[in-house]
């Protein structure tokens, strides 16, 4: 059996710079069945300038237009804050992962100790921040939004030669528009990134409910990563794209059973069908009475079902011609000893 999806629901800047409710979040994704609550952590004036713009989606689901710095600025929570958080998160048995926008963050990040890293698809080109990323041997997930299959195997190229491992890293196919468009998520992308990359793919999803999350499931994808929210009406750049506690839940139960319908990939005899076995199949008996040294042919033996084992059809090149060592009534089933040379 493969190792069970990773589940991480995305709380990101969800919490709009509460605490408080980063906190009420976390309660919901351990409630909801997530293997890891991810936050961002950033420190506003490393990743933006004062003259950035936000992306037009920003724009549509604030409601109002700002500069992407002062957006940021009342969506951030304080490293200290992110402490708490983790702290939190280990009290409550789900992963704290969160995703550095920056250098210093990411030091504070390897500081409060998370697990693995997450680089974001915005920072795919940011060489210093791969490099660092790498260098920690933590496993990587990169998301990959916005992104084309060059620039996908040029990160993954800088993080190689910095140590991260093939092994230890998971692609994620991102598509960044929120929410995406369903034609626009290009699941089959998956396959292709892995192809040409060899390492282990995901999904990263910004798509309006589960369905895509799921189908991502059954074409392969490892890792699964899904905004959340407390509230919808929520103020901010994510809620409205965002999975409500139930919805995150229904994901996560429709992820598992998807797993559970996956399978192992071994093709056998399944235990619920075992007893069907010698119902449903035929195996060979006389098709009209034959005397002991009559030969077997076309026009003697049939193949029908008898309710139990016997001599499979398969045999059939085997026992033409040959000679039968007893007589047989219509429908009696052959067995090895009748058949002679």
């Amino acid at each position: 059996m493969s190792k069970p999806t990773l589940i991480i629901a995305e709380a990101g800047v969800n919490h709009n710079g509460s605490v408080i409710r980063a906190l009420e979040m976390v309660d919901a994704a351990v409630l909801a069945g997530a293997d890891v609550v991810k936050f961002q952590t950033f420190v506003p004036e490393l990743t933006v300038s004062a003259s950035a713009q936000q992306a037009e989606y920003q724009k549509q689901n604030i409601g109002k237009t700002t500069s992407q710095l002062k957006m940021l600025q009342q969506l951030t929570l304080t490293f200290a804050e992110h402490r708490q958080v983790a702290n939190y998160c280990r009290k409550q048995g789900i992963e704290y992962l969160s995703t550095a926008f920056d250098l210093e963050s990411l030091e504070q990040l390897l500081e409060i100790g998370v697990m693995r890293l997450k680089i974001p698809s915005g920072e795919i080109t940011h060489w210093p921040l791969l490099v660092a990323s790498a260098k920690t041997g933590l496993p990587i997930i990169l998301s990959t939004g916005m992104s084309s299959l060059e620039e996908i195997m040029a990160a993954l190229q800088v993080l190689l030669d910095h140590g991260a491992q093939r092994q230890q890293i998971t692609i994620l196919h991102c598509n960044t528009q929120y929410p995406t468009p369903l034609e626009d998520a290009n699941l089959n992308a998956m396959s292709a990134i892995a192809s040409a990359t060899g390492v282990a793919i995901g999904y990263s999803d910004h798509t309006l409910g589960i369905d895509v999350s799921t189908a991502a499931v059954a074409m392969g994808a490892t890792v699964i990563e899904k905004h959340f929210t407390l509230d919808k009406s929520l103020p901010g750049p994510d809620h409205k794209a965002s999975l409500d506690p139930q919805e995150l839940s229904a994901l996560v139960k429709g992820i598992r059973r998807i797993e559970l319908i996956k399978g192992d990939g071994v093709k056998k005899v399944s235990a619920s069908e075992a007893g069907n076995l010698h119902i449903a199949r035929k195996y060979l008996v006389a098709r009209q009475p034959i005397r002991a040294g009559e030969h077997f042919n076309e026009h003697n033996v049939i193949a029908k079902r008898i309710g139990f084992a016997g001599m499979s059809p398969m045999c059939w090149p085997d026992i033409i011609g040959k000679v039968a060592q007893r007589d047989l009534a219509v429908d009696e089933p052959l067995v090895l000893s009748d058949i002679g040379g």
